[in-house]
C-alpha cells in the first residue's frame, strides 16, 4: 500500500507525511503521473489562496491527473484545508477561480459576526450521521482558514463547524472525503481520522 501526497507548492507537506509515518503508513511526495499510477491513496494537502493552488495545480497539469485517478479510477482521496476547498465548482478569493469540481458549491469568505477572521484553533465537530467523522462527533479537531466551503448538496456534508454560525468542516461523495480541519495536527483524534480514512479501503 502506499500513499501519494500532491507536492504542488502549497505547504502542509512535510506535517501530513510524518502524521503517515507514526502511523506506520508509507507515503511519497510527488506530483510525477507515474507516481499518482502506483499509488492507492492521494491526499491533497495546503495552506494559502484558492487561486494560487489551482494556478499551482494547472501548471502543473495535475487537474488531468487528479480527475483521472480520483474521477475516473475512483482511488481513495483525502483532502485537508485548502484541499478541501479546491475540489469546489469554484472559489472567491481574489476574484472567480475554477476549482476541481467534484463537489459542487463555492468557497466564500467567513463571516466576521463578532468573531476573528481567520477562525484559529481548535474547535468541536458536529459530524452528521453515517458519514466517516461519525465516531468524531463533539471531539477537537485544529482549524486555520479564511475561507469556507459552502457545499450545494446537503448530502455531500460529514461535519459542521460553529464559529458564530455553522460551518462546513468534511465533505464526502463515494471515494472522496475531505476536511476543512488539519487531521495532521489535531493530536490523537486527527490521526484516528487518518487511520479511519486508510483502513475504509485497505
Amino acid at each position: 500500500m502506499q500513499v501519494l501526497i500532491v507536492d504542488y507548492g502549497m505547504g502542509n507537506i512535510a506535517s501530513v507525511q510524518k502524521a503517515l509515518d507514526s502511523i506506520g503508513i508509507k507515503s511519497i511526495i510527488s506530483n510525477v503521473v507515474s507516481d499518482f499510477e502506483s499509488s492507492d491513496y492521494i491526499i491533497l494537502p495546503g495552506v494559502g489562496s484558492f487561486r494560487q493552488g489551482m494556478e499551482n495545480i494547472n501548471k502543473l497539469g495535475l487537474d488531468k491527473i487528479l480527475n483521472n485517478e480520483i474521477i475516473i479510477k475512483k482511488k481513495p482521496f483525502l483532502g485537508i484545508c485548502l484541499g478541501m476547498q479546491l475540489i469546489a465548482s469554484f472559489g472567491k478569493e481574489h476574484g472567480i477561480t475554477k476549482g476541481l469540481g467534484w463537489i459542487k458549491g463555492e468557497v466564500n469568505k467567513i463571516e466576521e459576526i463578532n468573531f476573528r477572521v481567520p477562525h484559529l484553533g481548535w474547535n468541536n465537530l458536529n459530524s452528521v450521521p453515517s458519514t466517516f467523522t461519525e465516531e468524531f462527533h463533539n471531539k477537537d479537531f485544529y482549524f486555520i482558514h479564511s475561507y469556507h466551503f459552502e457545499v450545494e448538496n446537503k448530502k455531500n456534508i460529514a461535519a459542521y463547524v460553529n464559529y458564530g454560525k455553522n460551518y462546513v468542516a468534511a465533505v464526502q461523495n463515494e471515494n472522496i472525503f475531505a476536511t476543512q480541519f488539519h487531521p495532521e495536527k489535531s493530536q490523537n483524534e486527527g490521526i484516528e481520522l487518518i487511520k479511519k480514512f486508510i483502513n475504509l479501503y485497505a
